[in-house]
């Protein structure tokens, strides 16, 4: 399995409890896919600095996760339409695993 990052931008309007939620069911998809979520990481609200979709503002996630590299295209496919993402990234996470412990060090 390779190693994934996903960066997910909620809509403040459609999502009620900080996106508490949908990190549980986004933990529960990954699992379901075969894979493993190794950190779910709340980032707050934040301004945009131009409107998406009509929104001044979002509440952002990042999700660490292991997975097939074939299934990582349902994710995008499952949340491509639904109306609490306003926007998602998903990248592989090629970073050594020493400057990646570091950087959670740093910022705790």
């Amino acid at each position: 399995m390779k190693k994934y990052e996903s960066i997910f931008i909620l809509d403040i309007r459609k999502v009620e409890d900080e996106g508490e939620a949908f990190s549980k069911e986004f933990a529960a998809f990954i699992e379901g896919l075969g894979g493993r979520l190794t950190e779910a990481k709340a980032m707050g609200r934040n301004q945009f600095a131009y409107e998406i979709k009509k929104r001044k503002g979002g509440i952002y996630w990042d999700f660490a996760f292991e997975l097939d590299a074939v299934k990582v295209i349902e994710i995008k496919e499952k949340y491509r339409l639904d109306e609490r993402v306003l926007r998602n990234m998903t990248v592989a996470d090629e970073r050594p695993e020493v400057l990646r412990t570091s950087l959670v060090v740093e910022q705790a």
